[in-house]
C-alpha cells in the first residue's frame, strides 16, 4: 500500500524550522505590544499633567512656591567725572551691600487640599531674619564718604510671590521700626519683593530683624546671601526633600515631623559681598525644602510601565516553551490576547490607584491580571499543574517588581 507520510528529506523548509519561526514570530509580537504599551504611558503622563494643572490652579488662587531672597542693602552714593570738555558731571550711583551675618528660623505649617481626584501640598509659614550690616565693608571701593547718602538708603527682600503675604512686614533697624512696603528699585538684583528706606551707620554695625507670615505652595527656599549663613526649618510633615544647591548639615525626619539646620559660608557662592557695577542672580543659589506627596501614584505608575516590555516578554518566553513541552501549538493570536491582558494590568493599576492609592491598586490589578491570564492558560492546555504554576511564575514576577 502506498504511503503518504513525508519522509525527513521531504519536509519543507518552514516545516524543517518551524521553532526557529515560531521563535522570530514571538519576538515580533513582543516588539508590536510596545504600541498597546506606549499608549497606556502616555494616558499615565496625560493623568499627570492633569494633575499638575490643578495643582497650579489652586496654587494660583493661594499663593506660588515661595523663595524668600536677601535683604540687600542699596546704599545711594554721587560720582563727579569730567566730560571731554572738561566740565564736571554729577553720577548718583549705588552700592548693593549683603548682611555680614544672617540668622534665619522658620516654622512651616502644612495643609492638604483636595480637589476631585487630587491632592495639592500648601503651607503656611513664620519665619525670622535676623543679622546685621556693616558699612566698613565696601571700604575697598575707594568711595569718599561724603559722597555717600547714608540717610537714604534703604533694605530690599525679594518674595516670588507677594500675594502669600499674611502681615504687614514690620522690620526693626537699629531700634527703629519700619514698614516694608510693595515694590523694589529700577536695575535690582531681586525680581520682586518688598523695601523700606532706612539709615545706615558710617561708623558701627547695624542689627537688623524681621517677621515674616507667608504662605505659599510646595516649597519654601532661601538665599545665603550673609558671609556666614545659619537657617534652621522646621515643619511637622514626615516627607521632606531637602532640595536646592545646599544640603542641610543635620536633619531630624520622623513621623511627627522635621527639624533641619543649614550653615554656609560666603566663599561657596558665585556673587560678592557687595558691588557696584554688574547684576548678579542671587536666586541661583538658593535652597530649601520641598514638601512631597508620599502617595504620588503617577510616579510610581510611570515607573511601572517601563517595566511592560519586560513582562511581555519573559510571558511569552514561558508560553513558547510550555508550547515546546508540551507539543501543543499556540496560536500567535493566542499570544496577542495574554499580551493585551497584561496591559489592561497598567490601566487598572492607574485607574484604581487614583481612588486608593498605589498599593491596594497594584495587589488589585495584579491578582485580577494573574487570575484571568491563568484561566485562559488552562483553557488552552487544559492541565491544572500547568495553569497553576503559570499563575504562581506570573504572581512571583509581580512581587519581584514591586519589592
Amino acid at each position: 500500500m502506498e504511503q503518504n507520510t513525508r519522509v525527513p528529506d521531504q519536509q519543507s523548509f518552514f516545516e524543517r524550522n518551524r521553532t526557529l519561526i515560531k521563535g522570530f514570530l514571538i519576538g515580533f509580537l513582543i516588539l508590536l505590544m510596545l504600541i498597546p504599551a506606549s499608549f497606556i504611558e502616555s494616558l499615565v503622563n496625560e493623568r499627570k499633567q492633569r494633575q499638575q494643572e490643578v495643582i497650579d490652579e489652586i496654587s494660583s488662587k493661594w499663593a506660588a512656591p515661595q523663595t524668600i531672597v536677601g535683604p540687600v542693602l542699596v546704599v545711594p552714593y554721587k560720582e563727579y567725572l569730567k566730560d571731554k570738555d572738561g566740565k564736571v558731571l554729577e553720577q548718583r550711583k549705588r552700592i548693593y551691600l549683603l548682611p555680614d551675618q544672617l540668622y534665619i528660623d522658620g516654622k512651616m505649617l502644612p495643609e492638604v487640599r483636595h480637589r476631585s481626584l487630587y491632592d495639592v501640598t500648601l503651607y503656611r509659614s513664620i519665619t525670622t531674619l535676623k543679622g546685621q550690616f556693616n558699612s566698613q565693608s565696601f571700604k575697598n571701593l575707594n568711595i569718599d564718604p561724603g559722597y555717600i547718602a547714608w540717610d537714604d538708603c534703604y533694605l530690599m527682600l525679594g518674595i516670588d510671590d507677594a500675594r502669600g503675604l499674611e502681615e504687614e512686614v514690620k522690620l526693626q533697624w537699629n531700634g527703629q521700626i519700619h514698614t516694608l512696603e510693595a515694590g523694589i528699585p529700577d536695575n535690582s538684583p531681586l525680581q520682586s519683593g518688598l523695601s523700606a528706606q532706612v539709615a545706615l551707620n558710617a561708623e558701627a554695625p547695624v542689627a537688623f530683624s524681621l517677621d515674616i507670615k507667608l504662605k505659599g505652595s510646595e516649597l519654601l527656599y532661601f538665599t545665603p546671601v550673609g558671609k556666614t549663613n545659619e537657617i534652621n526649618l522646621s515643619a511637622p510633615w514626615k516627607d521632606p526633600a531637602f532640595d536646592g544647591q545646599y544640603l542641610p548639615v543635620s536633619s531630624t525626619i520622623s513621623d511627627q515631623g522635621f527639624m533641619a539646620t543649614w550653615k554656609v559660608l560666603q566663599v561657596s557662592r558665585n556673587y560678592p559681598q557687595y558691588w557696584t557695577a554688574g547684576k548678579y542672580d542671587l536666586e541661583s543659589s538658593s535652597f530649601g525644602v520641598r514638601l512631597i506627596q508620599p502617595t504620588d501614584s503617577y510616579a510610581k505608575t510611570s515607573r511601572s510601565v517601563k517595566y511592560a516590555l519586560l513582562f511581555i516578554a519573559l510571558t511569552f518566553t514561558v508560553f513558547f516553551f510550555l508550547e515546546i513541552l508540551q507539543k501543543q501549538q499556540v496560536h500567535p493570536l493566542q499570544y496577542l490576547l495574554v499580551g493585551f491582558a497584561l496591559c489592561i494590568f497598567y490601566t487598572l493599576l492607574l485607574s484604581i490607584s487614583e481612588y486608593t492609592g498605589f498599593n491596594p491598586a497594584y495587589i488589585i490589578a495584579a491578582v485580577a491580571t494573574v487570575v484571568l491570564t491563568g484561566l485562559y492558560v488552562w483553557t488552552m492546555f487544559r492541565k491544572g499543574k500547568i495553569a497553576l504554576g503559570f499563575s504562581l511564575a506570573l504572581g512571583g514576577l509581580y512581587t519581584y517588581i514591586f519589592s
